[in-house]
């Protein structure tokens, strides 16, 4: 990780949990300012979903890595990890939720923290998922009806499953995950210590803002958008142009457009579709959080192997 990125991630953690603040003030102090689910869309789509929309980019390096010439075999294999997770959503809703949860925290822990550290332990690696999981439980704690009946409207109706939540929530489970992620950022910032990792506690801060201010999905939405992609987009742009972050902006943008367009298209079609057998929020949280799991278990994969060949 270049020094460029570093410094840009360091003036970008401090900026987010600034406007976090005054943002959470302002909707706290006008209360009745209203921001619909169709904007959270509308920001997923065009700044959330963009941050991976050069895995084309990377799958052809990856099929490089492996001598494989055709690049139609990445296409066909990203498009069938997704499809397949959406056809298991439908019949296992519970179970492909969990291991969306799961697999998400990892992730949100990992690409917002491994630009300050160094360490490819194990250990590491289930600290990231710990940091993570704060993204999970705190909409859980703070707001836990609203975050179980966003749960409910992704077609999870299980008992066994409701039961598991009831006895979380009464024997304080959330709040003793919350005490793991807090000592996980405790342990990445001690970790080969330096002043500029506290960082790491102003995200886990403005995650926490977020979610005792704002409702789950505007809570989600701010952070996934303006903190995580805002991220990984900062380091794609300086990788395309290491030289000039104006111009590698632009080239990202011009690569970035195509199935960012694409992927647009198609949730608003099934928007469409969805809005004929739903209310509305209730297809829209559909398209945000089952179509981010379809997105997010390719993605993820594809960085893994990606990784793994690099080495």
């Amino acid at each position: 990780m270049s020094n460029k990125i570093k410094k840009i991630n360091l003036n970008h953690s401090f900026i987010f949990f600034f406007v976090v603040n005054i943002f959470c003030i302002l909707l706290f102090k006008f209360n009745n300012l209203n921001i619909s689910s169709i904007l959270c869309l509308i920001l997923i789509l065009i700044i959330g979903v963009s941050h991976g929309s050069l895995d084309h980019i990377k799958g052809k390096k990856l099929l490089a890595l492996l001598n494989i010439k055709s690049t139609y075999i990445f296409y066909l294999a990203y498009i069938l990890i997704s499809a397949v997770v959406i056809g298991t959503w439908m019949i296992l809703p519970s179970i492909t939720l969990i291991l969306f949860l799961i697999i998400a925290s990892y992730h949100f822990g990992k690409e917002d923290t491994q630009f300050l550290i160094i360490d490819r332990s194990y250990f590491t690696q289930m600290l990231y998922f710990f940091k993570g999981f704060l993204i999970i439980l705190a909409p859980l704690y703070f707001h836990f009806q609203e975050t179980i009946a966003i749960f409910k409207l992704l077609l999870v109706d299980n008992e066994v499953f409701y039961s598991s939540l009831n006895f979380i929530e009464t024997n304080k489970v959330i709040q003793i995950g919350i005490i793991c992620s807090t000592l996980s950022s405790i342990f990445l910032f001690l970790k080969n210590f330096e002043i500029k990792k506290f960082v790491i506690f102003l995200d886990y801060f403005s995650i926490l803002i977020l979610n005792y201010f704002l409702s789950p999905l505007l809570a989600f939405t701010v952070y996934f958008c303006f903190l995580h992609s805002v991220r990984h987009s900062i380091s794609l742009t300086i990788e395309l142009d290491p030289n000039s972050v104006v111009n590698g902006f632009k080239v990202f943008v011009k690569k970035a457009l195509p199935l960012t367009i694409l992927t647009a298209i198609s949730s608003f079609i099934a928007l469409y579709l969805l809005s004929n057998s739903y209310h509305l929020d209730s297809a829209i949280l559909k398209i945000i959080f089952i179509g981010l799991a379809s997105l997010t278990f390719p993605h993820i994969l594809l960085e893994y192997f990606l990784e793994k060949n690099e080495k």
